[in-house]
């Protein structure tokens, strides 16, 4: 039977990452494994499904965000020998609302229907991209989602670090911080690789971003505009600096050419392209 990791992380918000697991849990407890990081959270803060606590200076002063998360997560799988124990990975942060009906299995069957999907995204009734969906559940993009992700385990093999993997580099690349444009960074390492990033509504998941709006401070971060301020600041450094674009939009033309290559390679799936 396949089994999947879902790995979510934490900050300070124990009932609302508890919320989270607890859907997981009544809805696909036999098909998935959950495992809670704590990014830096205070001692009397900790989710009931607390698995990892990242406690160094760095997490406990401003706390791992999405990218190194996930990373501190999935090296903790690896150096306890239960990376390989997985056949996917449902990456997720604790603002999502999963709603009161499985997630894991449904997206597991388009997983199987979709063998060279590496990356998939549950859709959101608040996005545009619903509209793309509606003659199709399933159809293929350059870019995803990070409030949840599914992820194949051999996706994840063919870009992760192999030498000497941490939080800050494992799958996502750690130095982007708030993870501005990871996204598309993500994607495109996918298709490089013959992985296709896909998006379904065969399953929605909703961002509640209250929680920012309302509780920055118990996160302890910024406040929703400064935090947004600093993400598309810090995150176009990161960018010029890595690939040397200066604009999202050419990170997206980026992506969006090895999106095309994937479909010269593969044009069985020619269906499934926006």
């Amino acid at each position: 039977m396949t089994k999947v990791a879902a790995i979510i992380v934490n900050r300070n918000l124990p009932a609302e990452t508890d919320a989270v697991v607890d859907s997981l849990l009544r809805h696909d407890a036999d098909l998935v494994d959950a495992f809670v990081v704590e990014s830096g959270s205070d001692d009397d803060r900790l989710s009931r499904h607390c698995t990892w606590h990242a406690t160094d200076p760095e997490a406990r002063a401003h706390g791992l965000r999405f990218c190194r998360g996930i990373n501190f997560g999935l090296t903790k799988l690896l150096a306890e020998g239960r990376f390989l124990d997985y056949d996917a990975f449902l990456l997720m942060t604790n603002d999502c609302e999963l709603g009161d009906h499985p997630v894991v299995a449904p997206l597991l069957d388009v997983l199987e229907r979709h063998p060279r999907v590496g990356l998939l995204s549950p859709c959101s009734r608040r996005w545009g991209e619903r509209a793309l969906l509606e003659s199709m559940p399933t159809r293929y993009l350059w870019y995803a989602h990070n409030a949840a992700m599914l992820v194949r385990r051999q996706f994840v093999e063919s870009i992760m670090e192999i030498e000497a993997p941490d939080h800050m580099n494992f799958l996502y690349d750690g130095s982007n911080f708030r993870g501005y444009g990871s996204d598309l960074e993500i994607t495109a390492k996918g298709y490089a690789n013959d992985w296709a990033t896909a998006i379904t509504s065969r399953v929605m998941v909703e961002e509640n971003e209250r929680h920012l709006l309302d509780k920055a401070s118990l996160i302890k971060t910024e406040s929703y505009e400064e935090n947004f301020r600093l993400y598309l600041e810090e995150g176009k450094l990161w960018m010029r600096r890595k690939y040397g674009f200066n604009s999202r939009w050419m990170m997206q033309v980026y992506a969006k050419m090895l999106y095309d290559d994937f479909f010269k390679n593969y044009p069985e799936y020619a269906e499934f392209r926006i």
